[in-house]
């Protein structure tokens, strides 16, 4: 499918896969209440387990996060775009939407440029590995096919072979930030750029 189909059903509310520089996603717009439950039915997630986000842009961060430590810029700005999740207050209406505690949100700025070329054009969207819960990531659109053929997913963005590792997860609601998650940026280096 094209880009402009994926916005066309992100806008429409509905849920997309899309390539990313880890693994493919499940993606919806942050702003469709629907389709973000509609990812957690289709995956089976809990929903204690938060959605993470990604952006576009930098300006996108003030439309998820309630605060931006500086802690958080400090990493971003060295490892954005890339494999690098940084935990943040959530916006008190958004939260909840996104599962976990509904009190904070995970946000990266992919480098895969489809996904970053929809974040542009639809805001940020809340993205999530294209897999049941449980289950290995799917790597390829194909393997998209397979897991969600049942309508879950209105388009799949075939992007190639997506088998990147996760990204790093550093929750910079707490000082110091503290490492949730090891992946695509060694945690050492995330503690350099916090100096």
């Amino acid at each position: 499918m094209t880009r402009d189909e994926a916005l066309a059903a992100l806008d429409a509310g509905r849920v997309v896969a899309v390539p990313t520089d880890t693994v493919y996603g499940l993606a919806a717009r942050i702003d469709r209440p629907q389709a973000l439950g509609a990812i957690f039915s289709a995956k089976g997630r809990p929903p204690d387990v938060a959605l993470p986000v990604l952006i576009g842009r930098w300006r996108q961060v003030r439309l998820v996060a309630s605060e931006w430590p500086r802690t958080a810029a400090a990493v971003a700005a060295r490892y954005w775009p890339g494999p690098l999740t940084v935990v943040v207050p959530a916006r008190p209406d958004l939260g909840p939407l996104l599962g976990g505690d509904g009190h904070t949100a995970g946000l990266r700025q992919p480098r895969h440029r489809e996904v970053q070329w929809l974040c542009r054009e639809a805001g940020p969207l809340a993205v999530t590995s294209a897999n049941r819960h449980g289950e290995p990531p799917a790597t390829t659109a194909e393997e998209v096919r397979a897991a969600f053929g049942g309508g879950e997913v209105s388009v799949v963005m075939d992007g190639g072979r997506c088998d990147g590792v996760p990204s790093t997860v550093v929750d910079c609601t707490v000082t110091p930030p503290v490492c949730l998650r090891e992946g695509g940026v060694p945690w050492p280096w995330v503690e350099a750029a916090l100096r």
